[in-house]
């Protein structure tokens, strides 16, 4: 299991809009509410995946990856390990380029599951500290 380099990651975050954030919570004290809103911050579109939530960050949010309309660049996943191969089966049936999870999220299934079908994946690393790596680099 390898994530892309340091300059494929900056590529990918240079040309990337939109991100769907499986798990984003609406409490500003959880870490996905900060690393969401610092990525919108900087420009990117947040699309709340969160079945019981409404809204979050001015952003109407969907039960489901499914739920989505339109191209998503980013799926950013805040959902424990154990249910990271749920969300990338999720994952293959939506039109998206890049499945991530966050810091400390690692699952061998899921990963096996998405590198086979040549979609870039990328794990146990946290998009705003890459985002603003990419920035000083």
């Amino acid at each position: 299991m390898e994530n892309p380099t340091k300059q494929e990651i900056k590529k990918i975050l240079e040309n990337s809009r939109r991100i769907a954030v499986v798990g984003l919570s609406n409490n500003p004290e959880r870490t996905s509410y900060m690393v969401s809103k610092a990525m919108q911050d900087a420009g990117y579109e947040i699309i709340p995946v969160n079945p019981t939530i409404d809204e979050v960050l001015g952003a109407k949010a969907v039960a489901s990856l499914k739920d989505i309309e339109g191209h998503v660049d980013i799926v950013n996943v805040f959902r424990r390990s154990e249910h990271l191969p749920d969300v990338a089966k999720e994952f293959l049936e939506i039109d998206a380029d890049v499945f991530w999870a966050q810091q400390g999220l690692v699952s061998e299934e899921a990963y096996q599951m998405l590198s086979e079908k040549g979609y870039t994946v990328i794990m146990d690393l946290c998009i705003k500290v890459a985002h603003a790596l990419t920035k000083s680099a």
